[in-house]
């Protein structure tokens, strides 16, 4: 007879929190997305609050501000920024807020989802998110999208613990904070959902759609009850597309692609280079900051179009404002200051910048079009719109849900397919090219493969401790000191090594101390864990 007590309706609804089943996981998803809000909301304020201290304007005009001011002061604050965020990147390393002194962002969420049981660490989240404030509001070249999606999975994952939820409802949760962040941003829920299941979540189950569309809309709703219904970029009118205004949209995607690989390439290698060879003169990590913001500061003594997340010339770009040459000039400094600014530890995202190169390169292209065909062409703002899109769809490996926000900010079908057919080829060949999305291979320098899907994660994750038979249930004469593995093996090391060496059998040993025999692992015992496993994420998956 079971000593279980009775259930009731009271406990049926406390478990369906707990499993993240149904309308709970609803309500959940709906105080993420006011939490998420919030904290988006917050992140913008904080961004504009260090603006106005340091340049006098906030976003909408920094640029144009900061034009006006003599050299010496556009080079001087984005080195004393700099410096702010050399001494918070020492602090957080002593209280152990970060990891290799550098701040958070999407990487981190992606990474919590496939390896973390959809935690992130509440202190490093909120501090990484004061280190954006300062770091983009003085001036560093990077976007406000990555430390929001990274503030709002934070918050995501305090709700989840609160309710004491299990993995599979933390991992939706993350992705609801996700949305809500990416919506609030652009005031783009339906873009806000995409990018969640597209970047974060991976997948489109049942369970998760309804929590991460209520969580998307609640950010907007937040938004647009505190600042308007106004968009980013602000209303962008689009002329009537020709009949050859499509087939050069995919010409634009090539260019696009090619751009999205030189940056992307610089974000990996770039921060990896300038790491080496700080640790090969023998310089703290920490400090690297200050060099960052004298050369991005150099930059604007030229251009100070390239300070901050640069929303002021975007919308220029937008809007035709640029000759060919300026915006030719503007692509390559935005692209070497955004690589500078995180190559040498500053916080902020890859978002904003892969659109402002985007606006860029597309009004640039749109201006050549015009010149050959004249009036036959929708006209540089058009393809400006278009790629806005295909770039910043390629960098962040998001074709569905840049398209979506091009479609939210426009109103516009045609551009919506125009950017479709665009960002689908940039993507496909940005991929094949790098072999992977920019966080993917972000995540891969991590020590995790999430390229190949659940199938070759399953073999990174699980280890040899979670299937292995403890030794109380051999005895000693049985276990044959000859190959073995270690219990935190993982459970593709140890099905490569027992098919390569054709055996039936290992012995696994402790990692510390005298390294002791605890436990014996079979093929079939390997095997078995990974069919288990892959059936568990198929289910998440598709349920």
């Amino acid at each position: 007879m079971s000593d279980s007590p009775p259930s009731t309706p009271l406990t049926g609804l406390v478990q369906s929190f707990r499993d993240g089943r149904g309308p709970a996981l609803w309500l959940m998803g709906l105080v993420v997305g006011l939490v998420a809000g919030y904290a988006t909301l917050g992140l913008r304020l904080g961004i504009g609050l260090v603006e106005q201290f340091a340049f006098g304007a906030t976003e909408e005009h920094l640029a144009s501000t900061a034009a006006n001011f003599p050299v010496w002061r556009r080079w001087a604050i984005p080195v004393i920024t700099g410096i702010v965020i050399s001494l918070m990147l020492l602090l957080g390393d002593r209280l152990g807020l970060l990891k290799n002194f550098r701040s958070r962002g999407v990487t981190d969420v992606i990474e919590a989802r496939a390896v973390g049981k959809g935690q992130i660490e509440l202190k490093s989240g909120l501090y990484s998110a004061l280190m954006a404030c300062i770091s983009l509001g003085g001036g560093g070249s990077a976007g406000r999208e990555g430390p929001a999606v990274h503030l709002g999975g934070t918050l995501a994952s305090l709700v989840s613990r609160l309710v004491g939820l299990n993995a599979r409802g933390s991992r939706i949760l993350l992705a609801c904070g996700a949305a809500a962040a990416v919506s609030a941003s652009f005031n783009a829920p339906v873009a806000g959902a995409l990018f969640a299941f597209e970047v974060v979540l991976g997948h489109y189950a049942l369970r998760s759609i309804a929590p991460v569309a209520v969580s998307s809309v609640v950010g907007a709703l937040v938004v647009r009850y505190h600042l308007g219904q106004d968009q980013v970029f602000g209303f962008l009118a689009m002329h009537q597309a020709h009949t050859w205004d499509f087939p050069a949209a995919a010409v634009l995607g090539l260019a696009a692609a090619g751009l999205a690989v030189v940056f992307n390439r610089g974000v990996l290698h770039g921060s990896a280079f300038v790491e080496n060879r700080a640790r090969g003169l023998n310089i703290p990590l920490w400090t690297l900051p200050v060099p960052g913001g004298l050369l991005v500061g150099l930059i604007a003594v030229f251009a100070p179009e390239v300070l901050g997340v640069g929303y002021e010339p975007t919308s220029n770009a937008l809007a035709t404002r640029y000759v060919f040459g300026e915006l030719i000039l503007l692509l390559v400094l935005k692209t070497l200051a955004t690589q500078i600014t995180l190559a040498f530890r500053f916080a902020g995202g890859v978002f904003s910048p892969s659109i402002y190169l985007g606006a860029m390169l597309g009004s640039a292209f749109g201006l050549i079009m015009a010149q050959f065909m004249g009036g036959e062409t929708a006209g540089a703002g058009f393809f400006a719109v278009i790629g806005m899109g295909a770039v910043a769809g390629a960098v962040l490996g998001a074709p569905l849900s840049t398209t979506l926000i091009v479609f939210e900010l426009t109103s516009s079908y045609e551009a919506s397919v125009a950017v479709l057919v665009a960002v689908s080829l940039a993507t496909v060949l940005t991929q094949s090219a790098q072999g992977g999305s920019l966080f993917q291979k972000q995540v891969l320098r991590r020590g995790y493969d999430i390229s190949g899907g659940s199938s070759r994660l399953v073999l990174q994750m699980v280890r040899v401790r979670e299937f292995m038979m403890p030794l109380v249930e051999w005895s000693s004469d049985q276990v044959k000191d000859e190959t073995c593995f270690y219990e935190d093996d993982t459970l593709g090391r140890a099905m490569g090594v027992l098919d390569a060496e054709q055996l039936e059998g290992a012995a696994v040993r402790e990692r510390k101390g005298d390294q002791n025999i605890i436990g014996w692992i079979t093929k079939a015992d390997a095997q078995a864990a990974y069919a288990k496993a892959l059936a568990e994420i198929s289910e998440e998956e598709h349920r």
